[in-house]
């Protein structure tokens, strides 16, 4: 059997790997050790800053594959023939807690895809709840900071969550979702996957449609109580999820959309491009589209799943954003965050590569042209580097206008300046009809996990709260309002 020589990280053999060079047995370490000293000097730089947002999470390859074909709304090549597959990579996560927090918070879950297409990488950047707390990315910030632990004790803080609930009631419907049996997703297996916002589809006739996509988990919905998320394994979905792919149990979903029209927009009660509402399925019915399965666990976790760089932005010709408000903030916030943490060329790197060619002007930056496999990520070699040129019959990049999306509607006789929530807003009805789907068993585990983190807030904050809970269901309130009693008493 071959053995594999030890290197420096430039290929120099490495004679010893133990002991560094020392004046004497028992003397101090001499200043040549410059083999020790690079192991040192990496260990030093082993960690990129943590996500704020998504911290702890776990990833995997697999295939999507194309059962419903939808040539008549997009001209996205991976959407176009029955039987067509696209290979892919999943990145799921809790959101706020940091690496050093458990798989089982009560806190909504990341549901990232990469499609790795033939027209370039298309990126479903999702949860899995269909709405969120906020439906401006000026909050986000704020929202963010309330969830955290807090800046004096750094401890979780329930009573800065509730007050920031109390003061923006357009997070009721979220809320009432996260408090729910729903909370804790039992293992990445087993929750749904949502885009929640609203992105754009277009065909090859130009016309625009509006959709959201659903991935339905085909292995059935399983939660914990909080009494079983206390006692499971803090890395436990992340096992879970590599222990299942390992023995070729492999988990899928099956894609849907909601489609909507732009007259349909344009009439519709309730604002499609408000995260904080869903679309009921009554009026825009799920669509099939394919189904989704992961079949193969990352080599390196830091390498693929930690450096994975996911963005709403990452799109393709044939899909297309909204006037999402949250979205659009979304589409500065996570490349700017990709350059922050991996770096300027995080697209070089293999997990997050195009398998396609790639050619454009951008160049230069730390670690350029790091992706061997890829001859066209040399830093783009001694090509030109600007646009227009006249190197174009040699080879030189040009746009194809082939793949100009429509333009984008918008209001008419619209004004440019802010726009807050309307007095009669209605964040109420949609967690209401939620609340009264459950069963008396779901409500009282609700009302109960509510109560557990209001009863920390003060009586003002707890009062606004059950304010909301009665606009959306007179019992909402009534039994969180006894709850609170029982804890308190």
């Amino acid at each position: 059997m071959t053995k594999n020589t030890l290197t420096t990280a430039t290929g120099s053999p490495v004679a010893d790997d133990d002991n560094s060079v020392s004046v004497g047995e028992r003397g101090p370490l001499t200043f040549d050790n410059h083999y020790t000293f690079e192991k040192l000097a990496h260990f030093n730089r082993e960690r990129i800053p943590e996500r704020v947002v998504h911290a702890r999470g776990t990833g995997a390859y697999g295939t999507f594959t194309v059962t419903h074909p939808l040539s008549d709304y997009s001209i996205a090549d991976f959407l176009q023939q029955q039987g067509q597959q696209t290979p892919v990579f999943a990145r799921f996560s809790t959101v706020g807690g940091g690496q050093d927090s458990s798989d089982f918070a009560r806190d909504p879950r990341g549901f990232a895809l990469k499609f790795y297409t033939k027209e370039g990488n298309y990126d479903m950047v999702g949860n899995n709840t269909p709405v969120f707390f906020l439906r401006d990315a000026i909050k986000f910030p704020d929202f963010i900071h309330s969830q955290k632990k807090d800046p004096r004790s750094n401890l979780p803080n329930p009573a800065a969550m509730y007050e920031f609930w109390a003061n923006h009631p357009q997070s009721l419907h979220q809320v009432t979702i996260l408090m729910s049996d729903r909370g804790i997703p039992a293992s990445y297996r087993n929750m749904h996957g949502f885009s929640s916002h609203t992105f754009s589809f277009w065909n090859d006739k130009g016309e625009r449609f509006w959709f959201k996509w659903h991935f339905k988990t085909n292995q059935g919905v399983r939660n914990l109580t909080n009494e079983e998320a206390a006692h499971a394994s803090p890395f436990g979905a992340q096992q879970d999820l590599v222990e299942a792919i390992d023995r070729g149990d492999y988990p899928s979903w099956t894609a849907k959309v909601q489609i909507m029209t732009e007259e349909q927009a344009r009439e519709y009660h309730i604002n499609p491009f408000d995260l904080t509402k869903v679309w009921p399925h009554g009026d825009f019915p799920l669509m099939e589209v394919g189904q989704l399965e992961l079949n193969c666990n990352v080599e390196n976790y830091f390498a693929e799943t930690e450096q994975a760089c996911f963005a709403p932005n990452n799109l393709v010709p044939g899909i297309g954003v909204s006037p999402d408000k949250m979205l659009q903030g979304r589409l500065l916030a996570y490349q700017d965050a990709h350059r922050y943490r991996v770096g300027a060329n995080a697209n070089q790197l293999p997990v997050n590569a195009a398998k396609c060619p790639v050619h454009h002007y951008q160049r230069d930056g730390a670690m350029a042209g790091m992706c061997p496999a890829h001859a066209h990520q040399d830093n783009q070699g001694s090509g030109v580097n600007f646009y227009p040129n006249d190197r174009i019959n040699a080879g030189a990049p040009v746009p194809r206008p082939t793949v100009a999306e429509p333009p984008m509607p918008v209001l008419e006789q619209a004004w440019v300046t802010r726009y807050g929530l309307a007095e009669d807003e209605d964040h109420y009805s949609q967690a209401g009809a939620l609340f009264r789907l459950m069963d008396e068993g779901e409500q009282s585990r609700l009302v109960m996990t509510i109560a557990e983190g209001l009863v920390h807030a003060d009586e003002s904050i707890q009062q606004r709260m059950l304010e909301q809970f009665g606009k959306a269901a007179p019992d909402y309130a009534e039994g969180v309002k006894s709850a609170l009693a029982r804890l308190a008493g």
